[in-house]
């Protein structure tokens, strides 16, 4: 049996970088993974869309082009095999740098394989038993396969497996209308795809409030994308080359279909009932603010703990366990604000409370809105859609929530997130004097707005 210092279940986004943290302070690690470096986000998450997204968002301004007074010439055309081939340089780029910076560490051994529990403190991976009094779950997660009639039947595509993708569909259906399944449904649309969106909720993003989910809907709509909401019945079948889709009685042919439902934890293969490791009926591994299993000497990190599914959750979980365990510090997930973003174009920024979280909470809640068509920014670039949204306690002055729908609402929603973090108030922000021409100079005159 080997023993080492630490042992690290997966390689997403906060189990290398504590792992190397570990081996540099000495400490003899060993860091397991059943496939590649990097998790989701590296290999089939953030760099592979992201870098589709921006090729959607490439073509989509060629098509523009006149309305700033170039001319392309022709017309706009998409070579997805070129397109699939850039997102795969990105993500074998940022893959290959992991494994460079992790395989020269002092102390850090890669071990490739499958990692299961036989005790509490010991892991078999490749038939070899491995021991340490510290083990960090850093598995992630994948897409969830609802068992609609028929959905076997048919050559169905993932948020991983669209990635292979390097022919247009003619008409993609999106099984989802939530974060993942609206960027690929914009995305493709703007590739050159006809693209249906079929959601079971009432509406699109249904975690955010009705105004922002509406506002989405349009943006979409508005680029010809068909949408279905409240959809209850969906069917598969085959029909020659094409997949009859049916839906609440109507039926249509489309070429690809996109599952995108949700995902769940990749816990179920790892023998954490061996270890005692508690989990949720979801599967997802249940931790305390520390994120401290209830098993003495074992971690849950990243998307399989439920405390976010986003890489930089993952890596704040990496600098939670870090500080605590090697800096001598007391950092816990509930002091984390909670924030996010959706990539469709123009792109969504969230943080902390929705208006109807804020009013369910029962503060004195005050909102102001503001329409992207007021900022200067949005206007010279002649993308003004969506809106400014913040949300306020009255009586402390604390901001509870923003939402940047716009242009460059991923970058400008920081204003809020670092405000927030700093525990400043909305009377003494909207005092700041933000850099004229940008999205955030609109931020004051939001909060001075706040009713």
């Amino acid at each position: 049996m080997r023993q080492y210092d630490a042992i690290f279940i997966g390689a997403g986004q906060a189990g290398p970088f504590l792992a190397a943290r570990m081996a540099e302070n000495g400490l003899k690690v060993a860091l397991i993974e059943r496939k590649f470096l990097g998790g989701t986000c590296v290999n089939a998450g953030c760099m592979p869309t992201k870098t589709l997204v921006a090729s959607a968002r490439a073509a989509h301004v060629a098509r523009r082009a006149a309305d700033f007074g170039v001319s392309v010439g022709r017309e706009v055309s998409v070579d997805m095999s070129a397109v699939r081939k850039r997102a795969q340089t990105v993500t074998m780029d940022a893959r290959k740098g992991l494994i460079e910076w992790l395989g020269g560490l002092n102390n850090l051994t890669i071990i490739y394989g499958h990692a299961r529990f036989i005790a509490a403190d010991t892991v078999v991976a490749n038939g070899s038993e491995l021991t340490a009094p510290r083990i960090f779950i850093n598995v992630g997660a994948r897409p969830v396969i609802p068992t609609f009639p028929g959905i076997e039947d048919v050559d169905y595509l993932t948020s991983a497996s669209i990635l292979e993708m390097d022919t247009l569909p003619r008409h993609l259906a999106v099984i989802g209308g939530s974060y993942i399944g609206l960027e690929f449904a914009q995305m493709y649309r703007r590739f050159g795809s006809e693209v249906t969106v079929l959601e079971r909720g009432a509406r699109l993003a249904p975690r955010e409030d009705e105004d922002i989910s509406s506002a989405i809907r349009d943006i979409l709509a508005g680029e010809g994308i068909a949408v279905h909401t409240g959809v209850s019945e969906i069917s598969f079948s085959r029909k020659g080359e094409d997949i009859l889709l049916n839906a609440d009685g109507t039926s249509r042919d489309v070429s690809h279909v996109l599952v995108a439902t949700g995902r769940r934890p990749n816990t179920d293969d790892l023998g954490l009932e061996t270890a005692g490791v508690e989990t949720d009926a979801r599967g997802y591994i249940q931790v305390n603010d520390r994120l401290e299993t209830n098993v003495p000497g074992i971690w849950a990190l990243g998307d399989c703990n439920g405390h976010g599914a986003f890489t930089h959750t993952s890596y704040n979980d990496f600098e939670i366990v870090a500080a605590n365990l090697l800096d001598s510090e007391d950092r816990r997930v509930s002091s984390r604000v909670a924030a996010y973003a959706l990539y469709i174009d123009p792109p969504l920024g969230r943080v902390g409370m929705t208006e109807k979280e804020a009013r369910a909470s029962g503060r004195n809640v005050v909102v102001s809105t503001r329409p992207m068509s007021r900022v200067g920014r949005a206007k010279e670039r002649s993308e003004t859609l969506g809106f400014m949204k913040v949300v306020a306690d009255a009586d402390t002055k604390e901001i509870l929530g923003a939402t940047i729908l716009g242009i460059e609402g991923d970058e400008a929603i920081h204003g809020f997130i670092d405000a927030m973090t700093a525990r400043t108030t909305f009377t003494d922000l909207q005092w700041a004097v933000p850099v004229h021409p940008t999205v955030s100079e609109l931020i004051p005159t939001l909060l001075r707005g706040l009713s």
